[in-house]
């Protein structure tokens, strides 16, 4: 991570209990191209700060690739909750 640190990261200790389920959002399709812990913690960033998607940091993702990601994360399961959601919760 060569990137500024924010106050809203979580450590790669605390990502690797919650990206197994962060991937099964989507299918391998084709190779990713973003590193999700970078893309999860974006998202933790807008969630605490409240910013626009546009005046995300330039050091994180690109902020469509962050919105597509977090749109997918945000669709409720059949029991109304969430991949983001459960994430959160862990």
């Amino acid at each position: 991570m060569n990137r500024t640190k924010y106050a809203s990261d979580i450590s790669i200790e605390q990502f690797a209990g919650i990206e197994p389920l962060l991937r099964s959002v989507r299918r391998s399709t084709k190779p990713r191209t973003v590193d999700l812990y970078e893309v999860f913690c974006a998202v933790l960033y807008l969630l605490l700060t409240g910013c626009q998607w546009r005046f995300l940091p330039g050091e994180f993702p690109k902020w469509q690739s962050v919105y597509a990601y977090w749109r997918k994360w945000s669709e409720p399961d059949q029991h109304g909750v969430s991949v983001l959601e459960r994430a959160l919760k862990k």
